[in-house]
């Protein structure tokens, strides 16, 4: 749910309200109880969380996103050749 933030046109009272985008907008001032409560306009914010991203993961016109190549085995280590004593 977003965070928005409400200030009152008469006595200044500001607050960030959780709200769901349905929600009908706040105009009663829970300060002064006037209808001249409104939402402002602010910057809007977010955070990256995981791994990351790049921006190269969405460059295939919205194919699906390229994969890393996969790293190759390990090749096995080669049979020691027997040892002949001197």
């Amino acid at each position: 749910m977003p965070i928005y933030a409400y200030k009152c046109g008469s006595c200044g009272h500001a607050q960030d309200v959780l709200q769901k985008i349905s929600d009908a907008p706040l105009t009663d001032c829970p300060e002064c109880g006037k209808s001249t409560y409104s939402k402002q306009v602010t910057a809007a914010g977010f955070q990256l969380k995981g791994s990351g991203w790049y921006v190269t993961d969405f460059r295939n016109n919205g194919g699906a996103a390229a994969k890393p190549a996969a790293e190759p085995a390990p090749a096995s280590p080669a049979p020691a050749a027997p040892s002949t004593p001197s």
